[in-house]
């Protein structure tokens, strides 16, 4: 998973892994035991030697895979940038022609050795087939590559979408209500009504303004606050908000606009619908290299909303963290009679 991986770095990308990370490494190493294991097979005849033929053709095939994937690794920016197409034939003429040159460096160390037998071909046999064979398996891959590639840009463009639309989800009651009240205040309290003011625009900055895939925590906290602020001044002493967040690192990244949007949720489907109102608790622990933050708020047993607008923020963020973090982070709900609250639990990823 990323860092501030917005969606144009997604939409720029070639057909090309990340050939450095583990994960990829670990692909290529079962791929190439899987194609050693076929050849082995399509050539075995002597009956009782298919262990050793294995092992000679598994060591030949891993060097071949392992040496691709360190040139790719070495190269992969320089190819994403000349394009996909480009970079797509590159790569594998680059991985035709380390084939071919190990094929060529195998066979002169095994006849100068004296190890002949270790290839039971003859010179142009050898790297002949050593080129048809990588040609077929270097295509079959760069296609899966190619159509790997296209699945995760759909779904980074779909993700996107997601984000400019919980951008967009600014209630128009919440709009109303903050208009009312300012011009409330303007007549009671005039430097509260400036404020309220500069609080909104820079609230509507956040949400109308150019999405991100992810931001700092403190960034966050401080978007939900000034959201705090604004309801706080419409719902008075019946809306409490407590944080406690002190353990969590401020510059760790998480998916943007994901507390404003659950604080929103909080107020709008819990305190709203009470009578004298209640408290909201933000509260964020650090567990080794997880973060966790929970958000909480009192409810009329019976009575929690399900209105649609909490169902979209919660599949936005859901399919945002899934993204991001894939199995290493979820988003929970917790309903209780007199409480509902949502658990966030993500890695720790400081900017």
């Amino acid at each position: 998973m990323t860092t501030e991986s917005d969606a144009s770095s997604y939409l720029s990308q070639a057909y090309l892994p990340d050939f450095c990370s583990a994960a990829t490494i670990f692909a290529i190493i079962l791929v190439a035991e899987l194609v050693a294991i076929v050849l082995t097979l399509a050539a075995h005849s002597i009956p009782g030697n298919f262990l050793t033929e294995l092992a000679k053709m598994s060591m030949y095939i891993q060097w071949l895979a392992l040496l691709g994937a360190a040139l790719l690794c070495r190269l992969r920016q320089w190819l994403e940038s000349l394009g996909s197409m480009l970079a797509f034939f590159i790569a594998v003429c680059l991985l035709e022609l380390v084939c071919i040159v190990m094929a060529e460096i195998t066979w002169q160390v095994t006849s100068r050795g004296g190890l002949s037998v270790v290839i039971d071909d003859s010179h142009g046999g050898f790297v002949l087939r050593t080129f048809a064979v990588s040609l077929i398996v270097i295509a079959l891959t760069m296609r899966h590559l190619y159509v790997a590639s296209e699945w995760r840009r759909s779904i980074v463009l779909e993700a996107h979408a997601r984000v400019s639309a919980l951008q967009a989800l600014i209630r128009p009651h919440f709009l109303f209500n903050s208009m009312n009240t300012i011009a409330a205040l303007t007549r009671s309290d005039p430097q509260a009504a400036e404020e309220a003011v500069e609080d909104l625009a820079d609230l509507l900055r956040v949400n109308l303004g150019e999405s991100k895939n992810r931001t700092t925590l403190k960034q966050e906290f401080e978007t939900a606050a000034i959201y705090q602020r604004i309801e706080k001044l419409r719902l008075g002493d019946r809306l409490s908000v407590q944080w406690d967040i002190a353990e969590l690192p401020m510059r760790a990244l998480i998916p943007s606009l994901t507390i404003q949007p659950l604080l929103e949720n909080a107020i709008y489907h819990g305190i709203e619908l009470l009578p004298d109102g209640g408290q909201v608790r933000v509260t964020g622990r650090r567990n080794n290299d997880k973060l966790c933050i929970r958000i909480s708020n009192p409810v009329v047993p019976g009575q929690h909303s399900t209105k649609e607008g909490n169902h979209m923020a919660m599949s936005n963020i859901e399919q945002r963290f899934r993204l991001a973090y894939d199995s290493r982070a979820s988003v929970s709900v917790a309903s209780e009679a007199r409480e509902f609250a949502v658990v966030l639990t993500f890695p720790c990823e400081e900017s």
